[in-house]
């Protein structure tokens, strides 16, 4: 039967629908079947119909009941697959009247079903199967959230995903282009003779990022671990191991806040090419995005959500140099050679916060990160940042206080870091222990041992996926584009 508008609640709905399983098991028949079987997904099936030859081809298909119309003798429903949603035409004289019957009295919003019958194309040029056979295949216990407000509480979306997923067309849009984000950036790398790895999870030593780590305890080992915060360290030891170009994607955890463009666990891609060095990764990212945007989006422009402007990929990108911005955002082309005091004041000068026990690099880059990479919406590659900011970049041959690196900006925020890998393990350590203010991690005796037996030359770069996926999807906060952002534990 058909569900129409009305005022009973979802528990009484549930209760109607225990009621149908009971009938349903006490006649002989279990709707939870072990498999069905199909020969195309809905957008398959749609594709092999050709005009002028109804019922010439015949498919199977299965899917979730998501619009349910009975009109006497026949009745037309749409069902729900991975690739969207096809019509299936149910006809009296066609199925029988006890096989209809069937389906107008068992049959429900949501229930899953799979059908067998012929393709035609409607008076209104929908191409629709018509049903020969069906069955049902799972029966939904608990009914769909109603049509035209569907899921309009942000918790019950992220704890419910399946739901959200289920209704909202454009959130299912967005996470499956996710999923074909992930998939052709693995393609793109591999054509390019990357190799792909993976490396722990637990570590005895958070590197790579300074971020506080989740913490746990092997029990059989006796002794402590953290989460990952980075895949960096493990990565350059394949380098060492003589790997030349390795990449992973992978889950990494910060015990940290959560905001808009922050979850406590996101996931990564670093890359890693001996030989190469900072500018290599920026032909690399240039490449990647580009090929993502026409090979997955179909565009070389996107619109940005926020400030509507559009964002363009074909032409060159801009080039420039951190330093250079900020004497331009302050107006003083002496900043660097402030002193403290004087940079505290200029922060207040420029509306700023300014704590007195920051470092001084952290002073400026305050000054970057409030008021000059929000305004960066067209690819922009910022070069040569503190030294203090990285410890395993390479120090600019021409200014000892800066390192060869970029930070890609776009869409107002971080997509892409990229270094030019220290390999001296001599510098690196010192620069590990020269580390200062929030920078501060404990060193990773490891990985200097590692590096103590060569590591080759290499450029690096790490691309947040999730901010990825909110760049090219338009999405409004993170949570929109993971399938189950963290949350606190349900009641």
């Amino acid at each position: 039967m058909s569900e129409t508008p009305s005022t009973d609640i979802s528990h009484d709905q549930h209760a109607v629908r225990r009621q149908k399983l009971a009938d349903m098991r006490t006649g002989g028949f279990d709707p939870f079947r072990a498999n069905v079987a199909t020969t195309h997904f809905s957008q398959d099936a749609k594709s092999l119909h050709i005009d002028g030859q109804d019922y010439a081809t015949t498919v199977s298909v299965a899917g979730r009941l998501v619009t349910f119309r009975v009109q006497g003798g026949s009745s037309f429903v749409k069902i729900q697959d991975q690739q969207g949603q096809i019509q299936l035409y149910f006809r009296r004289d066609v199925l029988g009247e006890d096989r209809y019957g069937v389906f107008k009295k068992s049959l429900d919003l949501g229930d899953i079903i799979g059908v067998t019958g012929t393709l035609f194309k409607t008076k209104t040029g929908e191409i629709t199967v018509r049903v020969d056979s069906f069955t049902l295949v799972s029966k939904a216990l608990r009914p769909l959230p109603e049509k035209w407000s569907g899921l309009t509480d942000s918790e019950q979306i992220y704890r419910q995903r399946y739901l959200d997923l289920i209704v909202n067309q454009e959130s299912r849009h967005r996470l499956m282009t996710r999923s074909r984000i992930v998939s052709h950036i693995r393609r793109f790398l591999e054509d390019r003779q990357f190799l792909e790895v993976e490396t722990p999870v637990l570590q005895a030593v958070a590197g790579g990022a300074a971020a506080r780590p989740f913490q746990t305890h092997h029990n059989t080992l006796g002794v402590d671990f953290v989460l990952r915060i980075s895949l960096e360290l493990y990565l350059k030891r394949m380098l060492v191991g003589g790997y030349d170009r390795v990449f992973e994607i992978g889950r990494n955890f910060r015990n940290e806040g959560v905001s808009r463009r922050h979850n406590p666990e996101f996931t990564m891609l670093e890359v890693y090419q001996a030989y190469s060095d900072y500018r290599g990764m920026m032909t690399l990212v240039q490449d990647l995005l580009r090929s993502l945007c026409q090979n997955v989006l179909g565009v070389s422009e996107i619109k940005h959500a926020a400030s509507g402007e559009t964002i363009h990929f074909g032409v060159q990108w801009r080039e420039v140099r951190y330093k250079d911005l900020i004497i331009e955002k302050t107006g003083d082309a002496e900043w660097f050679s402030r002193s403290k005091e004087e940079k505290i004041a200029g922060l207040q000068k420029l509306g700023l916060h300014a704590d007195p026990k920051w470092e001084e690099f952290e002073l400026t880059n305050e000054i970057f990160g409030k008021l000059i990479e929000p305004k960066l919406i067209q690819p922009t590659f910022v070069t040569h940042l503190p030294k203090e900011l990285c410890p395993l970049a390479k120090i600019t041959a021409d200014d000892p206080t800066t390192i060869d690196v970029f930070e890609l900006i776009i869409g107002g925020m971080e997509i892409a870091p990229a270094y030019s890998e220290q390999n001296d393990p001599d510098v690196q350590r010192a620069m590990f222990e020269a580390q200062a203010g929030e920078e501060q991690q404990k060193i990773d005796n490891d990985f200097l041992l590692a590096l103590e037996h060569g590591m080759p030359p290499a450029g690096g770069m790490g691309i947040g996926i999730d901010r990825l996926c909110i760049l090219l999807t338009g999405a409004e906060s993170i949570r929109d584009v993971i399938l189950y952002p963290q949350l606190r534990p349900g009641s």
